[in-house]
């Protein structure tokens, strides 16, 4: 007699998953369905509050979207026509504003404002009937190839005697957003090709890098012999002749048939003076 090995009824095969329901495409139209179903929930929540509230909240909304939206205007929107509009808040907060390089000075929406580069001290261009100083040109032609017509970001940080803006002065970033990034400083690209020196005279600003970044940048462009650093150390630095000049001044008269006192000097004119004078 012989035993059946397999019971009466063989055992039922596992389910299997229906594999139509846990497709990509199924578990992304149930999240979907989720949201909505909590997006209905929450506006009947929203509908059953009294008007009292509903209203309450709608104000505090936009007084809080109204307040952030004058913030932001004020600090990157609203327009700086020139040097008068710049308040003492301006230069306390070293506020970043962006302009276009012109011819003159850096334009901002057909205005414009007159602005010092911090930090460095370029060849003298020749004014007043004075002589220039040597590389004088070759200064003034790598800053104009480098920054006219095109958009730069200073930072503002105080008034200088002619009413200048002393700034530090970023390039465009090539790829990140200048609003948010710092482009290269030109102060220390004029300093590494050569094209001016250091300015260590009183109330000198170097922003965050510092004074010592200044020197090494110059020392470095200094032994590469870059520039005006082609044929050795100058003559003369610009403050040096700047100095010189002013204690040599001699009576001139005027239009008005006046003398001008000796040691008093004409506020300078010309773009390049107006940036590096």
């Amino acid at each position: 007699m012989f035993t059946s090995l397999w019971p009466s009824n063989p055992p039922a095969e596992p389910p299997q998953e229906n594999s139509s329901q846990s497709s990509p495409e199924n578990q992304s139209n149930k999240i979907i369905q989720n949201a909505k179903d909590e997006l209905k929930y929450a506006k009947r929540q929203f509908e059953s509050l009294p008007v009292s509230i509903v209203a309450l909240v709608s104000f505090g909304l936009g007084c809080a979207f109204t307040v952030s939206g004058s913030m932001i205007y004020v600090r990157h929107g609203k327009r700086i026509k020139n040097t008068d509009w710049i308040t003492p808040n301006h230069l306390e907060k070293g506020r970043w504003i962006r302009g276009v390089v012109t011819r003159h000075c850096v334009e901002l929406v057909n205005q414009t404002l007159h602005v010092r580069i911090a930090g460095v001290d370029a060849p003298e261009q020749p004014h007043f009937g004075k002589a220039g100083q040597p590389h004088a040109d070759e200064s003034l032609a790598w800053l104009r190839q480098k920054i006219l017509g095109k958009v730069v970001y200073c930072q503002l940080i105080r008034r200088d005697q002619y009413q200048r803006v002393v700034s530090n002065v970023h390039l465009t970033p090539r790829v990140l957003p200048g609003a948010i990034f710092s482009g290269k400083n030109l102060a220390l690209e004029m300093l590494r090709s050569g094209c001016a020196v250091t300015y260590e005279q009183a109330g000198a600003e170097f922003g965050k890098v510092g004074k010592e970044e200044y020197l090494r940048v110059e020392a470095e462009a200094r032994d590469a012999r870059r520039g005006l650093w082609a044929k050795g150390a100058p003559r003369e630095t610009p403050a040096e002749y700047k100095r010189r000049h002013s204690d040599s001044a001699t009576p001139e008269p005027t239009v008005t048939g006046r003398v001008k006192r000796k040691g008093q000097v004409q506020k300078p004119t010309g773009w390049f003076t107006r940036l590096f004078g």
